[in-house]
């Protein structure tokens, strides 16, 4: 791909992405964003001692137009499978505004462990790595 034309490198991952993304994991990112080791840090700290039905969930969110970070993070809980949840949002079902315009992708592995877990840990988890995530330096959403 080397010394190809832009146009011929889109038309080359295109055809990347048909054969090979039920080869990617859920947990990998589809962009890098600098401050996710600091996610992962953050959000390791928090644990659940039930477990349940309810999952703590992130989305990175695209504020490229509005602010010198580009990206921010929503913190929200459910008890549908994460991408289920970010497809809703998409879709304008009970919808948190900052997901349904500016949501990009679950993050899937900072928050991995926190799947399936009883309902009041989740609340509780759901606010304090809010909590965590903005005295790190994020720029966050959610998390009530």
């Amino acid at each position: 791909m080397r010394g190809e034309m832009a146009v011929h490198v889109e038309r080359m991952l295109d055809l990347l992405w048909k054969h090979a993304a039920d080869s990617v994991p859920d947990w990998l990112p589809m962009r890098y964003v600098d401050w996710l080791p600091k996610a992962y840090e953050v959000a390791a700290r928090c644990r659940a001692d039930r477990r349940g039905r309810s999952n703590v969930y992130l989305v990175l969110l695209d504020y490229q137009d509005s602010r010198a970070d580009p990206y921010g993070v929503y913190v929200g809980m459910t008890d549908y499978p994460p991408a289920a949840r970010f497809d809703q949002h998409k879709a304008g079902i009970r919808a948190a505004g900052s997901v349904l315009r500016r949501g990009l992708e679950v993050l899937h592995g900072p928050v991995a462990h926190l799947q399936g877990i009883a309902r009041p840990e989740a609340e509780r988890i759901e606010a304090e790595l809010a909590e965590a995530l903005r005295a790190a330096g994020l720029f966050v959403q959610g998390g009530h």
